[in-house]
């Protein structure tokens, strides 16, 4: 039990200080290096903001800061909650994933950062 209830409390804690600290203001945060040599969106660009604004229940603000973070989170959701029932349950905590999967993953990592950086994919952009 000590694993996942440790990972919620983190994870807890992360989402409280940037429900906290508004990543809008300047100053509380690094900017993403990415972003500033290069001026390409990556994957995670608009995550903090997302997060902010997913803390506060404002779904539509979070999903257009950085809808992939959005997802992330849902899915970060439903592995953390299997992951405590198995505890719960007495069972091994087990994540065989397929290599197709985190190839799969990555591939869609490229898509949206490809896509988000392309004038018709300007509405992923945060």
């Amino acid at each position: 039990m000590l694993g996942p209830l440790g990972t919620l409390a983190g994870v807890a804690a992360a989402f409280a200080y940037v429900g906290t600290v508004d990543p809008n203001e300047p100053g509380h945060y690094p900017v993403c290096p990415l972003l500033r040599f290069t001026g390409i969106y990556c994957p995670g660009c608009g995550g903090l903001r997302s997060a902010h604004a997913f803390v506060h229940g404002d779904l539509p603000a979070a999903l257009g800061a950085n809808a992939l973070a959005v997802v992330g989170y849902g899915i970060f959701g439903v592995l953390l909650a299997v992951w405590l029932i198995r505890a719960v349950r007495g069972a091994p905590p087990r994540l065989a994933v397929a290599p197709v999967w985190w190839w799969a993953t990555g591939a869609a990592l490229a898509l949206f950062t490809l896509v988000r950086n392309l004038p018709f994919g300007s509405a992923l952009a945060p």
